[in-house]
């Protein structure tokens, strides 16, 4: 197993090249064949890779590296430096490669339907094997800065697919928009890896060897002994720096607003990118790091603080958007939240455990209502309603993965969500409180969940249909190559919840045992004892407040659908703020972009009229200069020589003609030397 890790990622990669190489000449049908074959025997190998970890029986062995070759390497007189390109199989990597090719398989196979009659087939599916080769490479690196190449290939192949249709301006803006606001994010993460390397390599007096995973995992402690930078510790320096690559990624504030924007780019690949790939990368790279993290306790607070506010701010944005894959990207970015603010309280591996059931439903909501929008062709909820009579399988699915975002129980949604508000209330944080006043808004932030998802499902489901007479009469259900994987995910759905039972029931938590050698070598929280009436009793409330949701839901959009528009009336100021996104979108472009701008404008203005001018003027100075040069060179140095020669020549000339051949006229010749020399005598 441990000689074939690399086909994991390098599968995709060769169905990328293949499609986008020769796809413009290959039939649709191969096409097809090739983006989901090379996905689906990734996945085959990741499931081989799974149960060769199981069958490894101490936990702390349970992993596989694979050195391919040597990347970079540096020798000195005190040592060496170097880096592979190597891939590393444990627990962490397992599940997230199970997740990314499994999901991702059955997302590419649900756009063979979705895609049917684009011209762009080879193409799209060359950029979603790009991408799936991307965040592979992610995962499975071994060492720092591999991963940091996968992670920037994750945010480049995000540009390609979220402006797709590039034709269309404004879809090409918000791929853009995409890969701008993620460069900001890397950046952080770049400084962050280049003060970690530095810091460490000083430490260490230069004995430093890499920047492996286990090798950073037992230098880390040399951070604590390096001077601290504005009177913070450089592990949380560190730490923060990374997040800002996190909030980038994994679309928390403040740089979350690239996410809604990413709707622009086909349904699958929102269901992709916001199910199984890139936004997840954040949170992975926060739990892969989790001893660094550890050490930096403030750091962790603020990743906490950052996902519990991102959590509730996102959901309210959501309560008021009408397209439907808006409230769905403001759900995801709400439920990142969830991870961020699990793992800022130490819970890695329920933070993972969201993670994937996060991927179940939030794949099948989405490529449940690019089902919807093959139908309808809108995207506008306004503009469907009574979907439910026409298409019973989207519907029925649908309904399985609304139930499991709402938190009802026992479905997998439900299981994570409640495992985080837990984990948050039971924390210790540098701060005192700081747990239990973030799990208030958790808590709120879980009706707000149900309560616009019961809305969503009102809106497209319910009631009669509101997009005129003519699309209705061609409203149908999908091809079974799109329900198909629907019916897949509303199984996980349903059931995902059982690899991470809580304490509560007394039975195996599965993932968390599994994922306990990843983790537990510098402790994965700092949670109280348990005590089992409390953790009830908090899933009780939980599951409450988002009964309530739902009731709520169903009263203003079924039972009363009058309200939504009084209620709007009512409080018109804060309808308005919510519908408008907090107006965050603007204030960036007051205080970022438009300045910005403006910079480039002035830049290039300076550019053409100062530097193109100075060049300008210094190129006719020089050729003025060079004419100059030229004539001198022309009438005087040549002139001269020229002229020099010239006088030879006619001296040359004037003398031939006293070489006649003739005796006669040198004895002439001889007779006047002979008078001339005579009388130069006489006279002198």
């Amino acid at each position: 197993m441990k000689s074939i890790l690399w086909l994991i990622p390098c599968l995709p990669l060769a169905g990328a090249v293949i499609n986008g190489l020769l796809g413009r000449r290959l039939p649709a049908r191969i096409i097809h064949f090739i983006g989901c074959a090379s996905i689906f025997i990734s996945f085959l190998i990741s499931v081989a890779g799974f149960f060769t970890l199981l069958w490894i029986e101490e936990p702390q062995q349970r992993f596989l590296i694979q050195s391919l070759y040597q990347w970079i390497l540096t020798v000195w007189h005190q040592g060496s430096f170097g880096l592979e390109v190597a891939f590393r199989l444990d627990p962490l990597s397992m599940v997230l490669c199970l997740v990314v090719t499994g999901v991702g398989f059955l997302i590419h196979l649900y756009s063979v339907g979705y895609m049917a009659g684009d011209e762009s087939q080879s193409r799209y599916f060359a950029y979603l094997n790009l991408f799936t080769f991307s965040m592979l490479l992610l995962i499975l690196a071994d060492n720092l800065l591999l991963m940091f190449v996968g992670w920037e290939g994750v945010g480049l192949c995000s540009y390609l697919l979220i402006g797709f249709w590039f034709t269309d301006l404004e879809k090409a803006q918000a791929g853009m928009k995409a890969f701008i606001v993620n460069r900001v994010g890397d950046f952080g993460f770049f400084v962050g890896l280049m003060l970690l390397f530095w810091t460490l390599f000083e430490g260490s007096n230069g004995t430093m060897t890499g920047l492996g995973f286990q090798q950073l995992r037992e230098a880390i402690p040399l951070l604590g002994t390096a001077s601290p930078i504005l009177g913070v510790g450089v592990a949380t320096w560190v730490a923060l720096l990374f997040l800002v690559g996190a909030t980038g990624k994994s679309a928390q504030i403040p740089l979350y607003v690239w996410l809604p924007d990413a709707m622009a780019g086909p349904t699958p690949v929102s269901a992709f990118i916001h199910a199984a790939t890139m936004v997840t990368a954040g949170v992975y790279m926060i739990v892969r790091l989790n001893f660094l993290y550890v050490t930096a306790p403030a750091a962790m607070a603020v990743v906490a603080v950052v996902g519990g506010v991102t959590a509730f701010y996102a959901a309210t944005i959501a309560l008021t958007q009408n397209d439907i894959k808006r409230v769905l990207a403001y759900s995801t970015i709400s439920q990142l939240g969830y991870m961020f603010l699990a793992v800022g309280v130490a819970a890695f591996s329920t933070g993972i455990f969201h993670l994937v059931t996060h991927a179940f439903f939030k794949a099948l909501l989405f490529l449940g209502a690019g089902s919807v929008i093959h139908a309808v062709h809108s995207n506008e909820m306004q503009e469907m309603g009574g979907l439910k009579k026409y298409m019973p399988h989207t519907y029925l699915t649908f309904m399985v993965a609304y139930l499991a975002i709402s938190g009802i129980p026992p479905l997998s949604g439900f299981m994570s969500k409640d495992e985080i508000l837990w984990a948050t209330f039971s924390s210790h944080l540098p701060v005192a409180g700081l747990g239990k006043a973030l799990w208030a808004p958790g808590l709120l932030t879980a009706g707000l969940n149900a309560f616009y998802m019961t809305r969503l499902i009102a809106l497209t489901s319910m009631g009669s249909f509101r997009g005129g007479s003519e699309k209705e009469k061609h409203l149908h259900e999908s091809p079974a190559v799109m329900t198909l994987p629907l019916m897949v995910l509303a199984v996980l759905s349903a059931v995902g919840g059982v690899i991470g039972l809580p304490a509560i029931t007394h039975l195996p938590n599965l993932l968390h045992d599994f994922l306990g050698p990843v983790l537990s070598s510098h402790g994965t929280s700092g949670h109280q004892a348990h005590a089992y009436w409390l953790e009830l009793l908090l899933m009780l409330i939980s599951t409450g407040v988002a009964t309530s949701g739902i009731y709520l839901g169903w009263l203003f959009y079924v039972k009363r659908p009058e309200l939504p528009g009084q209620v709007a009336a009512r409080f018109a100021s804060l309808h308005r703020l919510l519908f408008e996104k907090y107006y965050v979108d603007e204030v960036y472009q007051t205080l970022f972009v438009r300045p910005i701008m403006k910079l480039v404008a002035l830049s290039g203005r300076f550019d053409l009229n100062t530097i193109d001018g100075a060049v300008n003027l210094s190129s006719r100075v020089t050729t003025k200069f060079a004419f100059l040069i030229g004539w001198e060179d022309l009438k005087i140095v040549d002139g001269a020589v020229n002229g020099l020669a010239e006088i030879f020549k006619r001296w040359g000339a004037a003398l031939r003609h006293l070489q006649t051949g003739r005796v006669q006229h040198y004895l002439y010749s001889v007779v006047l030397g002979i008078f001339l020399l005579s009388v130069a005598m006489i006279m002198f």
